[in-house]
């Protein structure tokens, strides 16, 4: 008997796609368009080709935005990833404490990024926040809007106290879901603590990891919002990422055809490395 298809389901699934093309794929299409082109203004364009894509890389602002992102995200990922395993593996898994501690660790999560950046800005001033007034009482001169590695620190502080709580959500999911058998069998054998949670939780917490990795390479890495309402890019440009940058061209300069280029180059990179984690971390997967 032939099978017969029913073709009338993708008329349920039509709203979604005309949606994400409205969302996505028109504004996609018209930064492209302005990548290849130039305006002076009143609508008035003319052709540049990939002329604004040459001229980005050869540009030391571009070159030096990247690096800075690529540092920072470096760091969140060295210090979130294992401190966010850490928190996981010591929080309770029955009883009274877990809706207790779920609901601390969700806390930093529901606060909005501008509050976030505002939060930290009056935190770290020295006149009237409680970390720059504390630090300033015992004899540290303490300026992040002034000092590179002071507000490098903050920054960096900032983000783990804002979004560890993500990795430390997703790996405590990968720990719950681990059978009781597994840590009985491990007890029967008398494994060590170290044994246990390298062959068994690390290897079923493999999952959510790659999806904390990704998740947090790539918010750390298009991070925009906290820096520049904590240092505005500053002090000089030394916390100026890709994404403050690509602001300051668009909006800021009214560079439309350099910033399109940009913001396209910017789009690939993320990509690329967010591609690049992916088939590292999938690349050795077997099933446990």
């Amino acid at each position: 008997m032939e099978k017969t298809w029913n073709n009338k389901a993708w008329f349920m699934v039509l709203p979604v796609l005309l949606l994400v093309a409205f969302s996505a794929v028109i504004p996609l299409m018209t930064v492209v368009n302005y990548s290849v082109q130039d305006t002076f203004g009143n609508n008035q364009f003319f052709w540049a080709g990939t002329d604004w894509f040459v001229q980005l890389l050869h540009s030391d602002r571009f070159w030096e935005a990247l690096g800075r992102n690529l540092i920072f995200s470096v760091i969140i990922l060295v210090v979130e990833i294992p401190l966010g395993i850490v928190i996981a593996l010591n929080m309770p898994k029955k009883g009274l404490g877990v809706p207790v501690c779920l609901v601390l660790m969700a806390l930093p999560l529901l606060i909005p990024w501008n509050v976030v950046g505002t939060i930290w800005q009056v935190f770290g001033r020295v006149d009237i926040g409680l970390l720059g007034n504390v630090l300033y009482s015992l004899g540290i001169d303490y300026n992040y809007v002034g000092n590179v590695s002071d507000a490098w620190i903050t920054l960096i502080v900032m983000d783990i106290w804002h979004w560890t709580s993500l990795v430390v959500l997703l790996c405590y999911a990968g720990l719950v879901s681990i059978p009781d058998a597994y840590f009985q069998a491990a007890k029967i054998d008398g494994a060590s603590r170290w044994s246990v949670f390298r062959y068994i939780q690390l290897p079923k917490m493999k999952r959510v990891l790659l999806i904390a990795v990704l998740l947090r390479f790539m918010d750390s890495f298009m991070i925009y919002t906290e820096p520049f309402v904590v240092t505005g890019g500053g002090p000089g440009n030394s916390t100026t990422f890709l994404s403050i940058d690509l602001v300051k061209m668009a909006i800021g300069q009214f560079d439309l055809g350099p910033a399109a280029a940009m913001s396209l180059v910017y789009f690939l990179i993320v990509l690329l490395l967010s591609w690049i984690f992916y088939t590292i971390m999938t690349s050795s997967d077997v099933q446990v």
